[in-house]
């Protein structure tokens, strides 16, 4: 007795297979018997997870050019208007921060974590921008220190304010449930980390 078995198997649509298999057998007597059997399978494809690093690489991408503007609004050469531009550089990486990530955005409360996370660098970070931003109005070398000091300052303080709110957005957090108070270490870490980086592009 002889048998021949045929196996196909078709891919109509992504996950959907169709297995068709045949068994020809032809007995000693001559008569032949065919048996035909069909198999669907269908596979559920999930989609591939979204990129969870496209969403932080654009909000790097925000505090990054934030700091350039930053350093460009310390370097202004006249005392109060630097700082004015810097804060307002702050509010400006908050509001797009938060359209990143669709977190409803309250220029007041923005205004009022802005200061606190100032105060996270202690009276002498203060004292010593508010002293070199002072010294501009000396002619040739206060203004030299000045064009230094404020600029470093004011790009490490929108680096580290643009990383403590990346990861508070990315938890799912808001502006409402912001505590300044409870990342204040944290900020100054990357206060005193972005420091060193931006001290680097400006020498660059």
């Amino acid at each position: 007795m002889a048998t021949e078995t045929v196996t196909t198997t078709q891919t109509k649509q992504p996950g959907k297979h169709e297995i068709k298999e045949e068994i020809k057998t032809e007995t000693k007597d001559g008569t032949k018997v065919e048996v035909k059997h069909e198999v669907k399978q269908e596979t559920k494809t999930e989609a591939p997870p979204a990129d969870p690093f496209s969403r932080v690489g654009r909000a790097e991408a925000i505090i990054q050019r934030n700091v350039i503007w930053a350093l460009g609004a310390g370097a202004i050469p006249v005392p109060v208007v630097d700082l004015a531009g810097v804060f307002a550089v702050q509010l400006k990486l908050l509001k797009q921060l938060s359209d990143l990530y669709g977190v409803k955005f309250s220029n007041s409360i923005a205004k009022k974590i802005t200061g606190s996370l100032l105060s996270s660098v202690g009276g002498v970070g203060i004292g010593t921008v508010i002293g070199a931003g002072l010294a501009k109005l000396v002619p040739t070398v206060g203004t030299a220190l000045g064009v230094i000091a404020v600029p470093v300052f004011a790009g490490a303080f929108t680096h580290a304010t643009g990383r403590v709110f990346l990861m508070h957005f990315e938890s799912g957090g808001t502006f409402l449930d912001f505590d300044p108070h409870t990342i204040r270490a944290h900020f100054r870490q990357e206060f005193e980390k972005a420091k060193e980086t931006v001290g680097h592009t400006r020498a660059a």
